[in-house]
């Protein structure tokens, strides 16, 4: 197919953001090195993609960087695209029936000059003769340059974290994977997935090609598979931290916060209709060195440090402002001001920091908006309150008030916040309530308005687990009351926190963190696989002592921010130790919600 061919690229299996970006910067370099040479004029040229590529790329490269490397235009391959006839084009798609259809019909309307075509997944033979039939009726068999399977299934959001990019998303939710009718055949085998993988030179996990030489060890990995059913209250829990609670509270998707915003605080006049709302985009990236720094600590602590952000950022402005009322300079522009005489550098250089000192504004703002957004819900709802109950629920920590109170409080919480609490008490209760006691629960959920289908599933589940007693891991958790926030946190601060209570989180153990630590005490309670052996029982394989560098957890059926925190916050007390967090699917407790009521339902 024209001067190149079907290429295989083994070297981005592994789940780490360093290797998964430099894998899409050699994409968009047609698959060859990126220059060193960054003075170099690049190619110009256009990505088509999917929406499944699309998310790969969104949360790793901003709108400037792919223009940096050539990208003039980025387009969805279904969208109605004028022909630019002189201009390469790559695309990053599934191989599904309908994007090959649709390639088709771009190599029969020469919309471009050259084709680079890249699959997230590998492209069947079947498919690859369509291209090719397709390419050869059209008379473009040299423009398509070359075909890879990019192998780039899944997308990362953090430097140890990533999720699964499938096509059919459903197929592998915790609804679709714990439904009554699931058969053994619909579910795939990972054992045998790894064992074709390590015997297959084109696609080894754990070596590179040309590109990646030396950049991996040849140590292989250790890799926990988890199933989402060993801990049903964490992905249920109301959090404390920054990250966990935007996920929780507002609309966060790969790594971009959406939110309603007033048109302007002024009121509309009598009569008039009121102003619409305006939806803001905010990234949350690894640029922003206050969210790298903060998206893990309690809110509170958050709120805080916005706070001084801010004031240190006025004190900056104000030291400008005050140098120019000095000199004389109130409101010259800033050539006048380069040209002063030596006396003049410090305000010439305070000058100089502007840009550096816009960009620090911007983040400010963002984090204020963001962070103000959040602190609105846990005032509405008294997520506070919700959050501390819960963490004594879990660590049987004596209750200082009556779970029917919380639940019949109309003042306290959304009907799906209740359902959250009573749900997590239900798991972890070490007996379950009685059918009176229960009668009564239910009769307040109804009257808080609380569709009982989850609880419903939960009942079922914990009937079938015969989970009776907590996991030993919550028994460490909790969290220290400091009492209430009774009055602004400084003056002039822009986050009244009067009535919040102020909480410090102690060592949070998800049962997930827990399940790790039992890898490593020669526990039989977990199956072991090594895919380098010759087939046999599990019991005859020797368990690999050897210390291990990296390790990759994975839940199967959905995970959430809160246990990659945990994993988080371990890995930095283990020097030398890298853990990365993986899972079928990322959601909040909304969204889990809503699997579990489906499941009800049933």
């Amino acid at each position: 197919m024209g001067p190149g061919s079907r290429v295989t690229l083994s070297h981005v299996v592994r789940f780490d953001k360093t290797v998964l970006l430099a894998a899409i910067k050699r994409m968009l370099n047609f698959n060859a090195p990126p220059l060193k040479n960054t003075a170099a004029e690049p190619v110009w040229k256009v990505l088509i993609y999917d929406r499944f590529g699309q998310d790969i790329i969104s949360p790793l490269l901003s709108v400037k960087e792919l223009r940096d490397m050539g990208i003039t235009l980025h387009l969805l391959l279904h969208s109605d695209r004028d022909p630019i006839p002189d201009v390469p084009a790559i695309y990053f798609v599934m191989p599904t029936e309908e994007n090959i259809d649709r390639i088709c019909q771009d190599l029969r309307n020469q919309l471009y000059e050259s084709y680079y075509l890249n699959f997230i997944s590998a492209i069947s033979r079947s498919k690859l003769e369509d291209i090719a039939s397709a390419a050869l009726a059209a008379n473009a068999v040299s423009q398509v340059t070359k075909v890879f399977d990019q192998y780039l299934n899944f997308i990362t959001l953090e430097d140890d974290m990533f999720i699964l990019c499938h096509q059919n998303k459903e197929l592998i939710s915790y609804h679709a994977i714990n439904r009554a009718d699931i058969q053994d055949t619909d579910m795939e085998k990972l054992d045998k997935k790894l064992r074709e993988n390590l015997r297959d030179a084109r696609n080894s996990l754990f070596t590179g090609d040309n590109m990646a030489a030396g950049q991996f060890s040849f140590q292989r990995p250790l890799f926990i598979l988890a199933d989402r059913n060993v801990d049903m209250a964490t992905p249920l829990h109301h959090t404390w931290t920054y990250q966990a609670l935007i996920h929780d509270v507002l609309d966060f998707h790969l790594n971009r916060v959406m939110m309603e915003e007033g048109a302007g605080a002024e009121p509309s006049p009598a009569g008039a209709r009121p102003k619409k709302k305006s939806r803001k985009t905010y990234d949350l990236t690894a640029a922003d060195k206050f969210w790298q720094k903060h998206k893990g600590s309690p809110f509170p602590e958050v709120a805080e440090s916005v706070q001084e952000e801010l004031d240190a950022y006025r004190a900056q402005e104000d030291e400008v402002k005050r140098l120019k009322s000095i000199m004389g300079l109130e409101g010259e522009d800033e050539g006048a001001i380069s040209m002063l005489s030596d006396n003049t550098a410090k305000l010439t250089s305070a000058v100089s920091s502007l840009p550096e000192l816009l960009e620090k504004k911007r983040l400010i703002d963002l984090h204020t908006n963001v962070a103000t957004a959040v602190l609105d819900h846990i005032k509405s709802r008294k997520l506070d309150v919700y959050f501390e109950y819960e963490e004594k629920l879990m660590s049987k920590s004596t209750l200082d008030k009556s779970l029917l109170d919380i639940i019949s409080d109309p003042d306290a919480g959304t009907p799906e916040d209740k359902m959250r609490l009573f749900l997590i008490f239900y798991i972890t209760a070490q007996q379950a309530p009685s059918e009176s006691d229960l009668e009564q629960y239910k009769k307040a959920l109804v009257d808080a308005s609380c569709d009982l289908s989850p609880l419903t599933y939960i009942k079922q589940w914990k009937a079938f687990t015969k989970m009776a007693a907590t996991p030993a891991n919550y028994g460490n958790s909790g969290v220290k009351p400091m009492g209430l926030f009774s009055r602004v946190m400084n003056t002039g601060s822009q986050f009244v926190m009067e009535g919040v209570k102020h909480l410090v989180l102690k060592q949070h153990v998800t049962e997930v963190l827990t399940l790790f630590f039992s890898v490593f005490q020669e526990t039989d309670d977990y199956r072991y696989f090594d895919p380098k052996m010759l087939r046999g029982s599990e019991s005859s394989i020797p368990r690999n002592k050897n210390p291990f560098q990296e390790a990759i957890v994975f839940v199967v059926g959905g995970g959430n921010y809160i246990e990659y925190q945990n994993l988080v916050d371990y890995a930095k007390s283990k020097q030398g130790k890298k853990v990365v967090y993986g899972c079928s699917e990322l959601f909040n407790a909304a969204q889990f919600i809503k699997q579990l009521s489906q499941l009800g339902q049933k």
